[in-house]
């Protein structure tokens, strides 16, 4: 009889030391798996299972000290390892590619994915040797990984499977730890931190919000908020009542992943809402509609015997779930009927437009009369049920980046003087410079006698593993805080920055520190228009969807570090390796940073304190886009040609070397 362990079963479909998994019966082990199985299974599926079964029941009556887990569940991909072994103090995962001939790219970044999944996030393999290994059981050849790098995870080992046995053992030859106690290891803590679009998919396939949130207080914090705007959906409902709830946070704490949750969360348990998460940035709607498309596709492939997906459809329902601001504005002017969205989640709240650009643009489109602010005019539509409705409006601290963005107080203004009527839900931080400036919005929030709560300000950053101090060291580079960011640097030992004067050099690097499903890209400011020379050229608009979701072979993909994305191009995005390519548009002076503006054939300076600011914030929003580490280029520059001078990109290399940066 087989006992197993209820704790190891929620990792696991099945595990078992290497004696009890040799004597074990075959159909044991299946039924096992199939109970678990969340859809029926198909012959298939049985005879995958079987082969495995039985091959790793040969394996393990040549390795006694090992443990077997079957079917082991990677919660930030989404998916389950084939197998892991334990044994001899090192951790092998094995992923299978039955009647597979040969070894694909896509497999291989599959496996070596999982192994980094497990050094990086889950707790008690922090510290241990990973070795992936990819077994296309009809090859005929072996294929030995390239070594091992600096955090003990070997390249992907290459076999068929009449090869895995003697691969297991030359390693542990080379390898040998302390053994392993498998309850240990199995229920160490699991602590994810996806990107957006891996938290989006998550999130859109069901898990909740704590199996994706990489610490206890970043998950504790995002339950707190989405559990307290829940509440107040619910007491909206029942009450009758219209309100609007204003979520704030840190840097990197995860806005836009509560956003998604709590629009997710009332889609799927009250469909007759229509919960609908709306945002202005075009290339996140784009690349998170692209991205729920694919992967749902790719679930509904993987349940054998399941009818063919339909791409249309599933993307249908994506664009349903995600859609752009402007869309929902644009299908709203041409009725005064009120939407079927009973809760909308706006994203980026504070980067709506306000009554100059709103109006411009109206007119432009020809509504001559237009003369309201989108955040009013949104309001205005939300304001046309008859009974409740609720408006979350996800609200960022300087990152504007655009003229005509109205920020918060625009919002908090519009409810005052247009609809006092609506309950008002604030963070009790919101009254600082960083959300309404200089005093700006006081009288309104006085005005409206909002109802102040900390549940909605996030106030631990999530999106870096490895840099809690990115974001500070970002801004003291940004204010011209040398000391302070030479400081910063040192408490961030395990995120590598570094810089360079030569743009293959930096390629170079980056494709060095890119592993299996890693991304990396070319970043550069939208107004960085002398990188020309050095073959960086923003003018040329890339397309979002391909070129964060696409393989490094597709030469559209961040991954094949020729195309540069912009600011524009990738705020609320993420990737795990960037190159931030440094443009004189923001050059460094004695003391100070200089903006100027590239216009005809020469720079301009930019004294326009607004325009300085988003100038500015650019480089904030470029510096802080990766998870892992990054490389700054900045050109040499020449002295025959004025708009590069030397002596400015000099001035900002120095100065950077001065923070702590190293040159490669």
């Amino acid at each position: 009889m087989l006992v197993r362990d209820p704790e190891t079963m929620k990792r696991a479909y099945f595990d078992a030391p290497a004696a009890t998994l040799a004597n074990a019966h075959p159909e044991a082990i299946l039924g096992a798996l199939t109970q678990r199985l969340p859809f029926a299974l198909e012959p298939t599926q049985r005879q995958a299972w079987l082969f495995e079964i039985q091959h790793l029941q040969e394996l393990a009556r040549d390795l006694g000290e090992a443990h077997f887990f079957l079917e082991f569940l990677i919660p930030r991909m989404g998916r389950r390892a084939d197998a892991i072994i334990l044994y001899k103090g090192t951790i092998y995962v094995i992923e299978y590619k039955v009647g597979e001939q040969t070894f694909s790219r896509s497999a291989l970044d599959q496996t070596l994915g999982y192994a980094l999944d497990l050094k990086n996030f889950h707790e008690t393999s922090h510290h241990l040797p990973i070795v992936p290994v990819l077994v296309a059981t009809n090859s005929v050849e072996t294929e030995q990984g390239d070594g091992w790098s600096e955090d003990r995870v070997r390249a992907p080992t290459c076999t068929n499977a009449a090869g895995l046995t003697a691969v297991i053992c030359a390693i542990a030859e080379e390898v040998t730890g302390a053994d392993l106690d498998p309850r240990v290891w199995a229920a160490g803590r699991y602590k994810p931190t996806p990107t957006i679009v891996e938290a989006a998919q998550a999130l859109y396939r069901g898990h909740d919000v704590e199996e994706i949130s990489r610490s206890e207080a970043g998950a504790e914090n995002l339950t707190t908020t989405s559990a307290y705007v829940e509440q107040v959906i619910e007491n909206s409902k029942q009450q009758g009542r219209k309100t609007i709830c204003f979520i704030t946070g840190v840097p990197g704490s995860g806005k836009t992943l509560a956003g998604l949750s709590i629009a997710n969360d009332r889609m799927r348990s009250h469909y007759d809402e229509h919960a609908v998460f709306l945002s202005g940035n075009g290339p996140l709607v784009t690349v998170l509609r692209e991205a729920l498309t694919l992967d749902a596709v790719a679930q509904k492939k993987a349940i054998p015997g399941a009818p063919r997906p339909s791409k249309a459809a599933e993307y249908q329902k994506a664009c349903a779930f995600i859609q752009n601001i402007h869309h929902f504005r644009d299908d709203n002017l041409v009725t005064d009927q009120p939407p079927i969205e009973k809760v909308v989640v706006f994203d980026e709240a504070q980067r709506a437009w306000n009554v100059d650009k709103a109006s411009q643009f109206m007119r432009e489109r020809g509504h001559t009369g237009f003369s309201m602010s989108e955040p009013q005019f949104l309001l205005s539509v939300m304001d046309r049920h008859e009974d409740w409705c609720t408006v979350v409006a996800l609200i960022g601290g300087g990152q504007e980046i655009n003229t005509g963005e109205a920020g918060l107080v625009e919002w908090l203004e519009a409810i005052a003087a247009n609809y006092p009527e609506w309950e008002v839900h604030l963070p009790e931080q919101i009254l600082g410079l960083e959300y309404l400036g200089d005093g700006a919005g006081e009288h309104a929030i006085l005005s409206i006698e909002p109802i102040k709560t900390g549940a909605l300000h996030l106030t631990t950053s999530i999106r870096s593993f490895r840099a809690e101090k990115l974001s500070e060291f970002v801004g003291a580079i940004i204010d011209g805080d040398a000391p302070r960011a030479r400081e910063l640097i040192d408490a961030i030992p395990n995120y590598p920055i570094v810089l360079t004067r030569d743009l293959t050099t930096a390629r170079e690097w980056l494709r060095q520190s890119r592993r299996g499903p890693e991304r990396a890209g070319l970043l550069a400011s939208s107004n960085a228009m002398r990188l020309k020379p050095d073959g960086i050229y923003v003018k040329a608009k890339i397309d979002p969807a391909k070129w964060f979701l696409s393989p490094p072979e597709d030469v559209r993909s961040s991954d094949a570090l020729e195309d540069v994305a912009t600011e524009f191009d990738v705020q609320g995005l993420e990737l795990d390796w960037a190159c931030v390519c440094w443009d004189a548009n923001l050059r460094r002076s004695v003391d100070a940073w200089e903006t100027l503006s590239f216009s005809g054939s020469a720079w301009q300076r930019v004294s326009d304190e607004r325009r300085r600011a988003y100038l500015v914030n650019s480089y904030r929003v470029l510096l802080t886009r990766a998870r892992q580490g990054m490389v700054i280029f900045v050109p040499q520059g020449s002295d025959d040609d004025a708009t590069r001078p030397k002596a400015s990109y000099n001035g900002v290399s120095a100065f950077l070397e001065r923070c702590g940066i190293p040159a490669l």
